[in-house]
Parts: structure tokens; sequence; C-alpha cells
């Protein structure tokens, strides 16, 4: 399957804002983490992702079809932190992830550090990371009675 990614404008954020909330209402039913799934937000963050000075926020586009989302802040443009990403649920489990984080890596090559932060519970998810390099700092945040938020970070 192709992947690319390609920059949001602020006629995607619909979209976008419909491909997250069912990208991330699976976990926002499971854990009930009100004040941080992205699920509870609203097309207007998306837009102010968008427009970020700070950042970027792509498409995330699978054989020419638009199945997801990825979005970077940087910081001194060498620190990257990596949120939110998300796929539509039925191309999850297919290394498309894997393949977006790729390419918006090297879309930064300046990057001396990547971060993100996931579910702690999700061990899908901290397994892909661990396998891209990324390694648990030793920060954790308590979301709900059930989810933790663990964070993540790579060094180039």
């Amino acid at each position: 399957m192709e992947v690319r990614l390609e920059e949001a404008t602020v006629n995607d954020a619909p979209l976008i804002f419909d491909i997250q909330v069912k990208a991330f209402k699976p976990l926002f039913i499971k854990y009930k983490d009100y004040e941080t799934n992205p699920a509870n937000e609203t097309v207007e963050r998306v837009i102010s992702r968008i427009n970020s000075p700070n950042g970027s926020f792509c498409k995330i586009i699978a054989d020419d079809q638009l199945i997801g989302a990825i979005c970077v802040h940087w910081k001194e443009d060498v620190q990257f932190w990596i949120s939110p990403m998300f796929i539509l649920p039925s191309y999850q489990g297919k290394g498309l992830s894997q393949k977006a984080i790729t390419l918006i890596e090297e879309r930064f090559p300046q990057a001396i550090t990547w971060e993100l932060a996931t579910i702690l519970e999700e061990e899908r998810n901290c397994y892909i990371y661990e396998k891209m390099g990324y390694k648990k700092t030793g920060v954790s945040k308590k979301v709900s009675d059930n989810a933790t938020l663990i964070f993540y970070k790579k060094v180039c």
C-alpha cells in the first residue's frame, strides 16, 4: 500500500475531525479519558493545529484515500512532538502508522529529538513505538482509573 503525507488545510478540518473521532472513540469508550482523548475535542481544535506556526498537520493518504492524520509541533526547530496521530479503524494493524511516522521523521531531518505519548495499557501501540526506536522516558500520567499516558523519546 502506497502511503504519503500531504499538508492539511483548513478546508480539510471537518473530514480530519470526523476521522479523528472515529479513530479515538473506541479508546474513549474503553478508558473514559475525558480530558485527554482526541475524540472529545472539537473541530476548532483541529483548525488551530492546522494553523499553528510551530507545527505541521499532515493528512495520511494510503492508495489515494485519506485514512488519517499526523500532527507535529516543534520547539526551536529541533525538538519535535507527535500528537495526535490517528488512522481509521479499518486501516489499523496494517503498518500504516509506522510508515506515517517514518515519513514525518524524514520530512524534518533537522530534528534532534522526537517525542510522543500513548496509553500504557495499549500494548500494541507501545510495541510499535519501541520497535521504531522510541524509548520510555520514565514519565507517566494517570488519565483515568484504568489508563495511564506513558511518554516516549527518540534521539536522532
